[in-house]
């Protein structure tokens, strides 16, 4: 829970109401009360709303990984074609959180190492405000359309394949990584991941190696339309700490004291800065995260194939839990 007076100390500054407002342009925004959200849809448009806002008890704020042309006509009433039609776009956000600060540092570098493998130069990174990192990708970087599909109607599948494929690459050289952090002390691996030894363990020309899969958590597995993430320079309710930006180069070297409202500087690498995007620089890693789906289907559906209906189910097929 964070007092009154440290957030409005936060929230004061007119270089923090800036950079927040900046990253709202077309998004969804939620307002959380320490333990409660707001009402939704909402948004913010002028650097008032902020101090306005913290002075009623606000202590973070939260946007829609989709851009929108008017996020204030959504409605949890809305089907998929109504919500593609008032979308705009995506910016690819992975919510990188292993558990354990260091571990999802290691995790944030690989991802971030992954994405230059694939020529992707507007990368951005931030620190969640707790244990883990945000990694961003304008969309502005990715096509406007792949293999006859608007690429902005490919949410969420497209980075739910991403951070699939992503995950994938990096799993084994995190677990070596955390290996020689922890100078191969798998016990206290097991201690501060909570995991036992049989589901992080297995071998490798019969030597004992650390599989990272089971702790390695990219949130974007699991959105859904209208998924939230903490908004840059906005308070971490749990940790009293600010989700800080930072020089993508440098993630190893952020430490969680950066992040203490009172250490605060604004940072010259913007999360999901538009300008630094070029045009189609992610059209490979969308596609081989689309190659890489296509493989895994068989053994995640045991072989079937399945087709998504055209048109929504009638209430007589519902459930009468559901009825």
């Amino acid at each position: 829970m964070i007092p009154l007076n440290v957030s409005l100390s936060h929230y004061k500054r007119s270089d923090v109401q800036e950079e927040i407002i900046a990253n709202a342009k077309d998004r969804e925004i939620a307002i959380k009360y320490n333990d409660s959200f707001g009402k939704r849809p909402d948004v913010l448009r002028n650097t008032s709303d902020i101090l306005e806002l913290a002075r009623q008890g606000a202590t973070s704020f939260h946007a829609s990984e989709e851009l929108w042309k008017n996020s204030l006509q959504l409605d949890t009433s809305m089907r998929r074609h109504e919500l593609d039609n008032l979308r705009k776009g995506w910016d690819l956000v992975l919510d990188i959180d292993c558990g354990i600060f260091e571990y999802s540092r290691e995790a944030a570098d690989l991802v971030i190492k992954a994405l230059k493998f694939h020529n992707i130069k507007s990368i951005s990174c931030k620190f969640s405000g707790n244990k883990g990192f945000h990694i961003g990708v304008p969309f502005e970087a990715f096509p406007e359309k792949i293999r006859n599909q608007e690429t902005k109607n490919m949410f969420p599948e497209a980075p739910r394949k991403i951070a699939l494929y992503i995950k994938e690459m990096i799993k084994r050289e995190l677990g070596a990584r955390i290996m020689e952090f922890e100078k191969n002390n798998f016990n206290a691996i097991i201690e501060k991941t909570g995991k036992n030894a049989k589901e992080i363990t297995y071998y490798d020309n019969k030597i004992r190696t650390l599989n990272a899969e089971p702790f390695l958590n990219i949130d974007t597995l699991l959105i859904s339309s209208r998924h939230l993430y903490r908004m840059p320079y906005s308070m971490h309710e749990k940790s009293g700490l600010v989700s800080t930006p930072l020089n993508q180069e440098k993630v190893l070297l952020f430490r969680k004291e950066f992040a203490i409202p009172k250490n605060i500087r604004i940072s010259k690498h913007g999360f999901l800065d538009r300008a630094n995007a070029e045009s189609d620089e992610a059209r490979q890693l969308l596609m081989e995260a689309m190659d890489f789906d296509i493989k895994q289907e068989p053994h995640l559906k045991g072989g079937r194939e399945f087709q998504v209906p055209e048109n929504a189910l009638p209430e007589e097929l519902f459930p009468p839990c559901i009825k």
